[in-house]
Order: C-alpha cells, then sequence, then structure tokens
C-alpha cells in the first residue's frame, strides 16, 4: 500500500486524537481505509513531527495534540454565524495563553463576519495553526475580492488607496450594520497581518515602524478570486485585546472608535516624496469624523510644502475639533511640518 501522506492528515489529526484519544488507530483505519501497519507507521511519523504526543502503556496507548496543531474547515456562508465555527470547530482544539485566545477569537469572529457580509461569494475556507512560537489564522472566500468591492462602493479604483482608506477605519460599505471597526482592530492584535485581494497584496508588522507595505503578489495566485487575510501572534506577546481596543478610543476603552493612525507609505508606493495638495486631500479624507488622527509618516523621507501646508494649515482651520498629530517623521519631515504651522 502506497505511504499515507502527511499533509493532508494535519489539517484534521488534532481534532481527531481531541475525539479518540484512546481508539485513534481504529479510527484512523476506517477514515483512511488503511491497514493497521499503515497507521502505525503514520502515528510514528505525526509523533516525530510533534503533531501528537503519547502516554500510557503500549498496549493500551493515550494520544494528545501535540505542539503543532491545525484545524481546517470550509463553510457555506449562506446562512453562516461566525461565533459557532469558532466554539464548536477551533476553540476546542487549541491550548492558547488567555490574552492570544481572546484576540484570536476578536479576529476569527471579525474576519468571517467580513467574508459573511461583505465578499458577496458562497464559501469560506478557514485555517488555524499553532506552532511553539505562534498561532497563525488564515480566512479564504471566494467572493469578488476586498478592493473590487471597495471600488464598486466608493470609486476608489487604486488598491494602495483603497488599503489605506481601510487603515484609516470607519469605511464600511453597510454603515447601517458595520462601523468599519473590524479589519483596523484585527490587523492590530497580529504582529503580522497580510490581505491578498485582485492582484494585489499589503501587510502590516508590529515590530519596526509598523507601517502598512505594498507586496507583490504571488504570480500563482493571479486572477484568483475573493479575499484571503493572514495573521499571526506570537504566543508571548504582551499585547492584550483591551490595549488594542483601548488605542482607537480616546475613552481608553473603546465605546467610541474616535482615534486612527494614517499610514502614509500606502499613498507613497511609488517612491517619490509626498508634494501635492490632492495628495494631502487624499490623507485628510474623512479625518473630520475622528477626535484624534494621528498621520505615520514612518517611511518617508520628504514632503513638499504645498501636501504639508495642505494638511497642518488648510485641514486644521476647517477642522479645529480634529488633533492631527504627526508621528515618525524625519528630521527633513519635521522641518517642513513646522514651517508651515509657524
Amino acid at each position: 500500500m502506497a505511504k499515507l501522506e502527511l499533509a493532508p492528515v494535519t489539517q484534521w489529526i488534532t481534532a481527531a486524537v481531541l475525539a479518540h484519544p484512546h481508539d485513534l488507530v481504529p479510527h484512523l483505519e476506517q477514515r483512511l481505509g488503511a491497514s493497521r501497519r499503515s497507521v502505525r507507521t503514520l502515528l510514528e511519523r505525526l509523533q516525530a513531527a510533534q503533531w501528537l504526543q503519547r502516554s500510557g502503556s503500549p498496549r493500551r496507548p493515550q494520544w494528545h495534540p501535540g505542539q503543532l496543531r491545525q484545524v481546517v474547515h470550509s463553510y457555506p456562508l449562506a446562512g453562516l454565524m461566525e461565533d459557532l465555527p469558532w466554539r464548536r470547530d477551533f476553540a476546542p482544539c487549541f491550548e492558547l495563553p488567555h490574552a492570544v485566545r481572546r484576540m484570536a477569537q476578536h479576529a476569527f469572529t471579525e474576519l468571517v463576519n467580513n467574508a459573511i457580509d461583505h465578499s458577496g461569494g458562497t464559501q469560506v475556507t478557514v485555517s488555524m495553526r499553532q506552532t511553539p512560537q505562534q498561532l497563525q489564522l488564515l480566512v479564504s472566500d471566494d467572493g469578488c475580492g476586498l478592493f473590487r468591492r471597495i471600488d464598486e462602493h466608493f470609486a476608489i479604483g487604486d488598491p494602495a488607496l483603497a488599503m489605506l482608506e481601510l487603515a484609516k477605519g470607519r469605511l464600511t460599505t453597510q454603515p447601517e450594520r458595520h462601523c468599519g471597526h473590524g479589519l483596523v482592530s484585527a490587523c492590530r492584535v497580529a504582529d503580522v497581518f497580510d490581505v491578498r485581494a485582485n492582484d494585489a497584496r499589503f501587510q502590516r508588522r508590529a515590530w519596526g515602524d509598523a507601517a502598512w507595505q505594498g507586496l507583490p503578489a504571488a504570480p500563482a495566485l493571479a486572477g484568483r478570486p475573493g479575499t484571503s487575510v493572514y495573521l499571526a501572534i506570537a504566543l508571548d506577546t504582551r499585547r492584550t485585546l483591551q490595549d488594542v481596543i483601548g488605542e482607537l478610543a480616546s475613552d481608553g476603552l473603546g465605546a467610541a472608535f474616535d482615534r486612527t493612525r494614517v499610514p502614509l507609505t500606502l499613498l507613497a508606493q511609488g517612491g517619490d516624496p509626498l508634494a501635492s495638495r490632492a495628495e494631502a486631500r487624499r490623507v485628510a479624507a474623512r479625518l473630520a469624523a475622528f477626535r484624534r488622527a494621528e498621520v505615520d509618516f514612518a517611511g518617508i523621507d520628504e514632503i513638499g510644502h504645498a501636501f504639508a501646508h495642505e494638511l497642518f494649515t488648510v485641514f486644521r482651520r476647517a477642522h479645529p475639533e480634529v488633533e492631527l498629530v504627526p508621528v515618525g517623521a524625519a528630521p527633513r519631515v519635521a522641518a517642513m511640518i513646522g514651517a508651515v504651522v509657524a
């Protein structure tokens, strides 16, 4: 008989061993249609690769999940309620620090809900994996794609500009049902957050300047429908969900989503300095909806006088109620801002 492949089994072995700790061998024989010898060889390989642990006697073994755990499920979107997959299929299979578990639950339900309410697709596939260092989550739908949806509703055809608006928050195609909070909060719980849709890809990393970056989309995924969102959270993170939600609200509790940070790296994708008033107006778009807006200049080496004046003089005069704060500004950038506000 051909050797059983390991990779497909790792997608469901965690749930299987939790359901069959004492009768795993006969369960796998039936599920895989394999001989006892093949199953025992497979179990040895899974144990060596840290997917399984074994205790008890040779005659009466008891099997347990190992340091590596994974669950993969696909769901029809019609009628799906995002809390049920989390509680039924995913949460019971992982042992996570409390803070990581709470952030994972938040990101899981927000991203699956986005697929349900916004994708226009028929199916969502969710994969969650635990390693000794990280929890990794991938949510992929087969809908029209995030950036196409944004273009349809807001006439923003450039994916980088669409990502800029999404990163600000409070952008939603269903304002009667959503506040545009989900993607912003989900990305901030993660150490790595990666969005791919409509042949575009953007990534945010929590270390360094934590700025969004545009990345080349994999050629193999060209033309692929839908949206895929990947995130990773370090198991030893000091971050908590309350910290993340608190950063988005001036009361520190998350009751009011009235703070934002605008990552200018998304506007400066071509490498040219931010120089025009039109670019400044793109930055300022919808900032009047916030009480505090941090303009993140990380990765920006130079700005023009017109850009600085439009943003820090014209916008400030028109909206004195908004606290507009430059952050991460290099010396040349800070000098230009200082020149227009003096």
